[in-house]
């Protein structure tokens, strides 16, 4: 008997090895939750499968998503990142990334952990929905909404509304396997 998963990763096996192994799984690391939301930044107006298939080239590049690396980056590396054809080449983007290092930091100042300051936004526990099938699935909420508007005024770059609901959805913030979906009570 096969297992049923969510619609929106069937037939491609990176896919679903994401969707089986860390979808909607709770993250409270730091280092985790800042690959993630860099990912998310980078995946703003493409598909997610573009930016998964890049994710090694990216953690290579980025120095393993080490945030206090990043941002030290100077124009030197910004500038050989740009010329770096396996990962994504946008110039705002690559920027951004420095700078959402940057502010990553000073929430951790302010916070203790990024991971802390993230997830009071829903009551330190994850949100289960109760969704039948994934199109039906939000793409922003008035928690998303909230917390893209707290860490735009915190200075972070690229994280609309949308970015930051997939980042929840990504981060298990909040449970948005489909209800039938195999992975919906594990997580």
């Amino acid at each position: 008997m096969t297992k049923h998963r969510c619609g929106w990763c069937v037939g491609d096996d990176l896919y679903e090895t994401y969707h089986d192994t860390e979808w909607g799984k709770p993250v409270y690391d730091d280092v985790t939750i800042f690959e993630f939301l860099i990912l998310e930044t980078f995946q703003a107006g493409l598909s997610w499968i573009t930016i998964l298939r890049k994710r090694e080239n990216f953690r290579e590049a980025l120095d393993q998503f080490d945030y206090k690396k990043i941002a030290e980056y100077n124009q030197e590396k910004i500038d050989a990142l740009l010329e770096n054809k396996g990962i994504v080449r946008n110039k705002l983007k690559v920027k951004a990334t420095v700078t959402n290092a940057q502010a990553f930091m000073e929430v951790q100042k302010e916070f203790g952990s990024f991971s802390d300051y993230i997830w009071e936004f829903v009551n330190n526990k994850p949100i289960k929905n109760t969704i039948a099938n994934y199109k039906e699935t939000p793409a922003n909420t008035p928690i998303s909404d909230a917390l893209s508007k707290d860490l735009k005024k915190r200075g972070f770059k690229f994280v609309g509304s949308t970015v930051i609901y997939a980042h929840m959805q990504a981060t298990g913030m909040v449970n948005d396997h489909e209800v039938n979906c195999f992975r919906y009570q594990e997580v």
